[in-house]
């Protein structure tokens, strides 16, 4: 088996060609060398092995028919890859022997597999050389092609060939700066799937996560932390097509990642946290504004613009906020078109990389024992703290929500390691209560920003509709202080319900 070291980037045409000639510096180029590349990827219909965590493909280059075998490798910076030559170009199942395909490879799966997408690559390949790495650079230009759908390929590709992943964060970092390249989680698979489902362009869901119980927390925290980027750096493209739903799924990722470097703040290196968390920060606060406002429209204004009586006044108020809307989004637009955003993919993924340092005394304790921990003293510490809820100030009450949150992206974390019936009925029963809690907070939460947003709507209305604009805007305020005894009522009972695993 062979692992994988590499970083890959999407890059502009006009800035793709420039790169194979371009001298990297700290670094020697060799000699250039052409292929062009054929990949068929196989699966089932219902894509088995992507959702085992593999992919198969036989690639044909020139002559020869290459077999290669590929599965996520949770503990370490890589993919495992195993490769065998085929006289034909479709797949041997004898060649999967001593590969993570082994235990599905029966006759059934031979007789279900069959093409799901194509990859047609022209790829410039140039070795680079430093003092103590030597690292492979390749440049992409092609097309996926699954049934009637295709999409370009403009990609540059750093693999890791020996020495240390410090020299390849190095030259990815000069990379993105020459030539605005931007780092891209996405493997070829994950683009052909979402191209074969028709949704290439479309949202990204957090994907689940899976633990093994014989990791460390520093392993099991690189698990974690690699997913949650994905998933936010996966929703860019969403968020440039100025897409709502695509914020807010960016949004989620970020928030997870900052999650899970708060219930893992004792394994991580000093070096790097502050930085990382800051840039993460910014980056949630650019998007915030059009998520925020796009809940108020959605859940509050929409609805009075189909009250008869209201109508009037309901949608001068969504006029004025779609365009502060439109505003915000373009805002996120900004943000994810930056440098700074594509320097912090890159900062933010060398830093997960990270060894843990010597002063790291939790980095090797196992993640069962861990995680263990963490949800006992977090979730006692919540219900201690929720006991006296319906007294908090709502700045109070936020930071409890956002405590609760993290003990919900816990439990999603987590849950593998806990196979037992007993106590996934109990996480199950937690995760119950923090849903719960964190809904009702939520929506008291919403209810601060909503109240300034129609009191700011009717205070600075212009003449025209100012009337019917200021009822509108009080019947929004009214509904949601009707609505907060009851709210605050459930959130107490579910609080005092909290027992921690």
């Amino acid at each position: 088996m062979a692992v994988e070291t590499e970083l890959k980037f999407r890059v502009a045409t006009r800035n793709l060609k420039s790169l194979a000639n371009w001298r990297i510096p700290g670094g020697k180029m060799g000699e250039l060398s052409n292929s062009d590349l054929v990949s068929t990827y196989f699966d089932t219909g219902k894509h088995k092995l992507k959702r085992s965590g593999l992919t198969l493909r036989v690639r044909q280059n020139g002559k020869a028919n290459v077999q290669t075998i590929k599965s996520a490798n949770g503990a370490e910076f890589g993919r495992g890859e195993w490769e065998a030559e085929t006289r034909s170009d479709v797949p041997d199942l004898r060649e999967a022997d001593d590969t993570p395909l082994e235990p599905l490879a029966s006759r059934k799966l031979r007789r279900k597999l069959k093409p799901v997408f194509k990859t047609s690559v022209h790829r410039t390949t140039v070795p680079v050389r430093t003092s103590k790495s030597e690292i492979e650079l390749a440049i992409d230009r092609g097309r996926i092609v699954a049934g009637h759908r295709a999409s370009p390929i403009e990609e540059l590709e750093l693999e890791l060939k020996s020495g240390r992943p410090a020299d390849l964060f190095r030259i990815a970092r000069a990379i993105e700066r020459r030539s605005g390249a931007e780092l891209d989680l996405r493997t070829k698979s994950d683009r052909g799937y979402g191209l074969a489902r028709g949704s290439e362009e479309q949202v990204v869901f957090a994907a689940p996560i899976g633990l093994d119980a014989d990791m460390t927390a520093s392993e099991a925290f690189r698990v974690i932390a690699r997913a949650t980027v994905r998933h936010f750096s996966a929703n860019a493209d969403a968020v440039r097509n100025l897409e709502p739903e695509g914020v807010h799924q960016m949004r989620v990722g970020l928030r997870r990642l900052r999650a899970a470097i708060s219930l893992f703040s004792k394994v991580l290196p000093h070096a790097g946290t502050r930085a990382v968390k800051r840039e993460l920060k910014w980056l949630t606060g650019e998007l915030a504004p059009a998520r925020e406002i796009d809940v108020f429209i959605t859940e509050q204004v929409e609805p009075i613009t189909r009250d008869r009586a209201l109508s009037r006044g309901g949608k001068a108020i969504k006029d004025e906020f779609d365009d502060k809307r439109a505003r915000a989004l373009a805002r996120a637009k900004r943000a994810v078109s930056s440098e700074r955003f594509r320097a912090l993919l890159v900062d933010t993924l060398e830093w997960i990389e990270a060894k843990p340092a010597p002063e790291a005394a939790h980095a090797d304790v196992p993640i069962g024992k861990y995680a263990a921990d963490v949800l006992r003293h977090r979730t006692r510490k919540a219900r201690k703290q929720g006991q006296h809820l319906d007294r908090l100030s709502p700045r109070a009450r936020h930071k409890l929500r956002i405590r609760i949150k993290k003990i919900r992206y816990a439990v999603d974390f987590f849950e593998e390691l806990f196979p037992a019936k007993r106590e996934r009925r109990r996480l199950k029963r937690l995760s119950s209560h923090l849903k719960k809690i964190q809904d009702a907070l939520g929506a008291l939460n919403d209810f601060v920003a909503h109240r300034k947003m129609a009191v700011a709507s009717a205070l600075h209305a212009p003449r025209k509709n100012r009337r019917a604009r200021a009822l509108a805007a009080g019947v929004v305020v009214g509904r949601e202080d009707k609505a907060v005894k009851p709210l605050m009522k459930i959130a107490l009972k579910e609080a005092r319900r909290l027992q921690a695993t």
